[in-house]
């Protein structure tokens, strides 16, 4: 019989133990991509261009790209670009 597969086993064995800096690292880099794919699919929708997008917030379309591959973003431009697309955002605690 085949062995299952743990995926947190994978996952630590590539990238750490949870609580360590590169797994710490993977984690941030897993949610930046993350919210790029929701920012693109989301402006997909609404049949905008990157040009236009970044022209409802103020920025520029190499910005828009950066994001949509998966760098960093900051919550201001965040809230900036989930408003022009129609996204809410919610926080709630832990």
């Amino acid at each position: 019989m085949n062995k299952l597969i743990n995926t947190k086993d994978i996952i630590d064995k590539h990238f750490g133990k949870k609580g360590t800096a590169s797994r710490e690292e993977f984690r941030e880099n897993a949610f930046s991509y993350y919210f790029g794919e929701i920012i693109k699919n989301r402006r997909k929708e609404l049949k905008l261009s990157q040009k236009d997008l970044a022209e409802l917030i103020g920025k520029k379309r190499p910005y828009i790209s950066r994001i949509e591959n998966g760098e960093d973003i900051k919550l201001s431009n965040f809230s900036l670009i989930a408003n022009a697309l129609n996204l809410s955002i919610q926080l709630t605690a832990k």
